[in-house]
């Protein structure tokens, strides 16, 4: 199963690259530690093209994310995610746990987008 989602922000592109792809594995489980133990880096330097691990939701193999961050013309930011989800075994996906994890992913994004504003000196 394929979904695919624009979030607009106000957060510049390069912050928010780095805040949501470079440094996630350290921002994420910070701002919100009820909700992450850790995201680990498996291969690569966590860089353009490394992939990274989050333990999250039961019956899913692996969860994959595409995620492109363009800038808007605001001067902030617009992120085009793409998620591929991937069953464990013979198990469906349901369909509206996958929507619970849409709407709590937005919440994480504005969260953590909340924290960066409120804190305009970090993840530069």
């Amino acid at each position: 199963m394929t979904k695919e989602m624009e979030i607009a922000s106000a957060i510049p592109p390069a912050k928010l690259f780095k805040v949501f792809l470079l440094d996630a594995h350290n921002t994420i489980p910070t701002i919100l530690p009820q909700t992450f133990k850790s995201i680990e880096i498996i291969e690569g330097d966590g860089g353009s093209g490394s992939i990274k691990k989050t333990t999250f939701a039961e019956g899913l193999e692996k969860v994959f994310y595409k995620t492109q961050i363009v800038p808007s013309p605001d001067g902030g930011s617009i992120s085009k995610c793409t998620t591929k989800y991937y069953p464990k075994g013979d198990s469906n996906i349901n369909i509206d746990k996958i929507k619970e994890g849409e709407q709590k992913a937005m919440e994480i994004f504005k969260a953590v987008e909340a924290h960066v504003l409120a804190n305009p000196d970090a993840y530069n």
